[in-house]
């Protein structure tokens, strides 16, 4: 199969965005690249760099637009790199200039509050997409890493394994590997639900907890995960995959992760609102802890280091005594309780 001659366009060029968009550029692929922010847009395509990494330089393939309805005529590649929260406005905006042909590879990692949808489904819902035709592309991949050719691996998962094995072959180099999975729900939920679990762990940093606290954390946040993914019908083994396990240990104990950073400073003592009004990028965990809340509902299915985080970050709990509740808990045996 012939790949080189793909046409792409990268929605979004925040920091994982214009990530993807070098790597292709690297792999030889002339794309074009759409940015929401008309002073961002003008000073990346003047200066060939993100404002936010400074490693990433961008080649000169890369063409930047703000234009939507030019940057996917003709595209036989969408990649949606936008927060998860945008979305579906998103799919609804450019739906009626997609190629019928076109396959959508989704980046963003969030459940959409009330809907509790994934991303696919969300593509699938407002944009009228085949699920056979729309790729997550998924695990753990801080994109400051990434710019500087950290070699990463990640999965493409997709209802069809011929479209995923195209996003493969088309991401895949010396530096980035990647595997297949037709479990895309699972994916999805695996990339999406650890960023309320990084969240907690990065409060455990801020109180100063250490290395016993984290290993439980992380151990038990997984058993969450998989817990409510079996619920909603994904594949046990996925969990234990990239985008599962995988993904939970780089945003748990990474310096590059917002969603551990928003906990560090709340361990800190400092307000939710205080901490997002200084960021620059998106945390997806925090809208993640509401989606997250009303799937335990829903699913009656038992997540208490995830509904903590809810009380935390929404609830006014004291993120000591929010620890103090979690290990006070009802004791049960490990592999059934």
């Amino acid at each position: 199969m012939n790949y080189s001659d793909k046409n792409i366009v990268v929605l979004g060029c925040g920091s994982w965005g214009g990530t993807v968009a070098q790597l292709l550029a690297e792999n030889e692929y002339k794309l074009k690249v759409w940015h929401k922010f008309p002073n961002e847009l003008e000073r990346m395509d003047k200066t060939r760099r993100h404002p936010f990494i400074p490693e990433l330089v961008f080649s000169e393939n890369i063409e930047f637009t703000g234009s939507l309805e030019y940057a996917i005529a003709d595209t036989d590649l969408i990649i949606i790199a936008v927060p998860s929260h945008i979305v579906r406005t998103m799919i609804s905006e450019i739906s009626a200039y997609i190629p019928t042909d076109a396959i959508i590879v989704n980046l963003s990692k969030g459940i959409e509050n009330d809907s509790l949808m994934t991303m696919s489904q969300v593509i699938h819902a407002s944009g009228g997409i085949e699920y056979d035709r729309i790729v997550t592309l998924s695990g753990p991949s801080h994109a400051e890493e990434v710019a500087r050719q950290v070699p990463t691996t990640l999965v493409a998962a997709s209802s069809s394994m011929e479209t995923a094995h195209l996003v493969q072959h088309i991401f895949a180099n010396h530096v980035m590997r990647v595997y297949t999975n037709n479990d895309i729900l699972g994916v999805e939920l695996g990339g999406s639900l650890k960023n309320v679990i990084a969240i907690a762990s990065g409060i455990c940093d801020g109180i100063g907890f250490g290395d016993n606290t984290k290993a439980a954390l992380l151990t038990r946040g997984i058993v969450e995960i998989t817990r409510l993914g079996l619920k909603m019908g994904a594949e046990r083994e996925t969990f234990a995959g990239l985008s599962g396990i995988g993904d939970l240990i780089v945003t748990c104990l990474s310096k590059h992760s917002r969603n551990r950073y928003v906990g560090e400073e709340i361990g800190k003592g400092r307000s939710l609102d205080e901490i997002l009004s200084e960021m620059k990028m998106v945390a997806e965990g925090v809208k993640t802890a509401t989606s997250v809340h009303q799937l335990v509902k829903k699913y009656e299915v038992e997540m208490p280091i995830s509904e903590i985080m809810y009380k935390v970050l929404f609830k006014d709990l004291n993120p000591v005594q929010a620890v103090r509740a979690l290990m006070t808990r009802d004791l049960k045996d490990e592999t059934t309780g």
